[in-house]
This record gives structure tokens, sequence and C-alpha cells, in this order.
């Protein structure tokens, strides 16, 4: 069974930064690309970050560009979202996805002065 453990949401000022993780198992990590995606209330779901199965590729949207950085360690099956210069409207719940529509629970990030 797919699983997906997202960790390190909380709250932040803006212009501070969180590391997301993404812990996952029950499939072979290392074949398959990852991405972050986010929902703020009232919104849908939008990505934010992807990155191929080996990581030598990596896609943003406009609105994140610069500012997040995503990253996997296939050692340790998990992939990272740096987010730094956070912003009032990077406030949401963000989640990991995997192969096969495979989703985690999300962690909630709430960026507030």
């Amino acid at each position: 069974q797919y699983q997906l453990v997202e960790s390190g949401g909380g709250l932040v000022q803006p212009g501070g930064s969180l590391r997301l993780s993404c812990a996952a198992s029950g499939f072979t990590f290392s074949n398959y690309p990852m991405s972050w995606y986010r929902q703020a209330p009232e919104k849908e779901r939008e990505l934010v970050a992807a990155i191929t199965s080996a990581g030598g590729s990596t896609n943003y949207p406009g609105s994140v560009k610069g500012r997040f950085t995503i990253s996997r360690d296939n050692a340790k099956n998990t992939v990272y979202l740096q987010m730094n210069g956070l912003k009032l409207e990077d406030t949401a719940v963000y989640y990991c996805r995997g192969p096969f529509d495979s989703w985690g629970q999300g962690t909630q990030v709430t960026v507030s002065s």
C-alpha cells in the first residue's frame, strides 16, 4: 500500500522559511516523479513543485519560482520542499503526491504576522 507522510508545517512570519518533508513507502520511490501541491481555504488544489525520479529536473509555477525548492533523497525515500520568503498567500495545506494518484494527509502552513 502506498503511503506518504508529510511533516514540517507550522506557523511562520512573512519572509520566513519552512522545510517540508514527505516520507514515502510501499513503492519503489526512486522510479517515480514526485510533487507538492497546496490548497488554501475555498480554493482549488494547485501544483507548487515537481521533481523527476532522479531529481535532475524540477518545475515550479510562477507564484513560487525562486522562493521554493523541491529536492529528494532516494536513499531515504523522502522528498522535500524548502520554502523561503514566505508570503501571506502561501498559507495553505500542503500535500505530497506520488505515483498512482497517491496523496499524503497534508501539513498546514500558516504565514501570519
